[in-house]
């Protein structure tokens, strides 16, 4: 055999010793999950017509800021009534005091103009509370998620007018087989991926449910149906290079190489 020939010979079995070797090399599929959030919902505590909406979807709203007025007649005319009320309650205080003051009247009728004027004063307080939530303010700081109710639509009590999504209540939900939890803990990171993500995505593991369940049909894996996983759920270290309901893929091992998911 020729040198040049022995040469290429040598160089030939790198090769497919390399490929071989390629082949052996354990890739890792990941777990398949999906990204969810805590919403924030904000709602009235009495039933009303939206009349005015200060933000829109996609807006960031910090503690405190305006987001929606809710009509207010109802609750207005009830607080002016129950300052008549008050008013009405303060004369006969101060003529029943006037009056124990001189003898007139009795420690009884003061006593009970006392209370009748505590009431009233307590009546007004709950009235104003009433009128000034009318107005919603934003509870937490994050993202307006999505709006319920528009302008001139009537919302009912307690039924949210908006949601609000605040960066730290995003959460990813995966599930994994009975054999992997040994691997897993509360606090751990994992690497996280998806389409046209960032490389450098983490999560660090908060929650590990204790019993088992069949995997969710939301889960496209076919190699994980009809078997018994459990769900971890984990919180992201950038929330904001994430999206509700986007397809995630977890991997447990940053150095361990990942599947072709052609």
């Amino acid at each position: 055999m020729r040198p040049s020939q022995r040469i290429l010979a040598i160089a030939l079995a790198a090769v497919l010793a390399a490929a071989l070797a390629g082949c052996k090399e354990k890739r890792d599929p990941g777990f398949q999950g999906w990204v969810e959030a805590d919403m924030i919902y904000v709602s009235p505590d009495e039933a009303g017509r939206v009349t005015r909406l200060d933000i829109r979807e996609g807006d960031v709203v910090k503690v405190g800021d305006p987001l929606y007025s809710v009509d207010d007649d109802l609750q207005l005319a009830d607080l002016n009534q129950t300052k008549a009320t008050l008013a009405n309650a303060q004369q006969v205080f101060d003529r029943a005091d006037a009056l124990r003051k001189t003898g007139s009247g009795t420690q009884a009728t003061l006593d009970s103009a006392v209370s009748d004027l505590r009431v009233a004063q307590a009546r007004v307080v709950t009235s104003e509370t009433r009128l000034t939530r009318r107005k919603g303010f934003a509870p937490v700081a994050g993202t307006i998620q999505q709006i319920y109710f528009r302008e001139g639509e009537m919302v009912a009590a307690q039924r949210p007018v908006l949601s609000i999504m605040p960066p730290g209540n995003m959460k990813l939900r995966f599930f994994v087989p009975e054999t992997e939890l040994p691997k897993l803990s509360v606090g751990d990171e994992v690497r996280v991926s998806c389409d046209n993500c960032a490389a450098d995505l983490t999560a660090r593991i908060y929650f590990i449910a204790t019993s088992a369940e069949y995997t969710p049909p939301v889960i496209y894996s076919l190699e994980e149906r009809n078997k018994l996983v459990y769900l971890i759920q984990a919180r992201p270290s950038r929330p904001d290079a994430l999206r509700v309901g986007q397809p995630i893929s977890i991997y447990l091992n940053p150095k361990t190489p990942v599947a072709d998911k052609r």
